[in-house]
């Protein structure tokens, strides 16, 4: 079974930096025909220009995903350009501090609406398009083993850790992953898979800037990594291909981790990404 994604098209959330934008340009250098969102237009813009194939692979498609006319304008173009969505990556994550005792922050209402309410709302729109999709399709012999559709939601190790200056993150990001198995059992029977990605010490863009001339930083990071070294982006992109393609066809409410084994030692005192 390969891991093919050619000729699939894929939303990618969150794409105009980091983990999102690597996840893109992996995607359309495999063959898949990409659109990239984020708020960032200018960003998104100059990406896109930048990629190799991108005239019949590629456009982007600038919102504020936590709004519903964004959404269904998203749709719209994706299905305009390409004619279908096969692959939604909710890659958009905003990490932030937080006083656990400050009563008066609304960290925790933004982490939830940023990290998990935008996703929830866009896989239930392009679920329903997937349904959609397949409904239109149907030959009345179709390969129940083949997906309708794939849906991975990016997460993080803090989910699972006791950070609490990350506190308003690792409540959303849990959420996400229960949302992810909550989905992949209400999704299953229409063939759509729902899976996640769980990073750690990977090059996202909060952490490239939380290092940017910090060596002590990074030591600290890179010592409480088995592995010895911080993930490159295209290591996540790869493992969200996988889940993607048809390699991953019996695998669905599961969430991986790419963290270069840190979740086995990892202590409280070194904040995860």
């Amino acid at each position: 079974m390969s891991y093919s994604i050619s000729g699939k098209t894929a939303i990618v959330t969150g794409a105009a930096n980091g983990v999102g934008l690597a996840i893109a340009r992996h995607f359309v250098d495999q063959g898949a025909r990409v659109v990239l969102t984020d708020r960032d237009e200018a960003k998104l813009k100059s990406e896109v220009a930048k990629m190799s194939g991108a005239d019949d692979h590629a456009i982007f498609f600038a919102g504020d995903l936590r709004e519903r006319l964004t959404r269904a304008n998203l749709i719209s173009a994706t299905v305009d350009a390409f004619d279908k969505v096969d692959i939604l990556v909710n890659a958009t994550r905003q990490c932030m501090a937080s006083d656990p005792l400050d009563d008066q922050s609304d960290a925790v209402e933004l982490s939830l609406q940023q990290n998990l309410l935008a996703s929830l709302k866009l896989s239930q729109f392009v679920a329903k398009r997937m349904i959609k999709q397949a409904e239109a399709e149907q030959s009345g012999t179709e390969d129940k083993r083949k997906a309708v559709g794939s849906i991975i939601n990016l997460s993080s190790i803090a989910a699972r850790r006791s950070q609490p200056e990350l506190m308003a993150y690792s409540i959303a990001t849990a959420a996400l992953d229960q949302m992810t198995r909550s989905m992949a059992i209400a999704l299953a029977q229409s063939r759509i898979r729902v899976n996640g990605v769980a990073l750690g010490s990977v090059m996202s863009a909060n952490l490239k800037d939380q290092i940017h001339a910090n060596d002590e930083y990074r030591a600290r990071i890179v010592a409480q990594t088995p592995m010895g070294r911080i993930g490159a982006a295209s290591e996540a992109a790869e493992a969200v291909q996988f889940l993607a393609s048809d390699a991953a066809a019996f695998m669905t409410g599961q969430t991986i981790t790419i963290d270069g084994g840190r979740t086995l030692l990892d202590p409280v005192a070194v904040p995860a990404h």
